[in-house]
């Protein structure tokens, strides 16, 4: 029972060792799992209040006029443009990582929010999004009444 034992396919294999090996081949497939990086673009950090949420996005080179930001419920939507670096004539890239084209990022948030009060500021290449939380998603107090 605790010795070694036949497993399909005619191997001999120790019960224990499969064991440790299932493990690391686990911990190897969800170790970049909590890896805070991510592909997707544009990279976006969410901050939640009480009574609003605070979306900055990273825009770098891209014109202000390019993006737009849309609110419907509890879905934030960014959708935009980045233009082409130009290069000049006998220049090549040597490396390139920053990508150019259109982009669509989505974005759920844990309340409805207000659309009216939403203010969106850009600076040095980083939107600030301010989204006011919808009066009706606010928790309300009940009061307790005696019999």
């Amino acid at each position: 029972m605790f010795g070694p034992g036949i497993w399909p396919f005619g191997r001999m294999t120790d019960p224990l060792s499969e064991i440790l090996r299932l493990r690391g081949e686990m911990n190897r497939l969800f170790s970049g799992a909590a890896s805070p990086f991510t592909e997707e673009f544009p990279v976006i950090n969410v901050w939640v209040g009480k009574d609003d949420a605070i979306v900055t996005v990273e825009l770098p080179g891209i014109d202000r006029d390019k993006m737009d930001i849309s609110i419907v419920g509890d879905t934030l939507t960014l959708t935009g443009t980045r233009e082409p670096e130009t290069l000049k004539e006998g220049e090549s890239y040597h490396r390139r990582e920053r990508n150019s084209g259109k982009f669509t990022r989505t974005l759920e948030l844990p309340f409805h929010v207000e659309a009216g009060k939403v203010e969106a500021k850009y600076e040095k290449g980083i939107v600030s999004i301010t989204l006011p939380r919808s009066e009706a998603d606010k928790p309300k107090k009940i009061s307790i009444k005696t019999a």
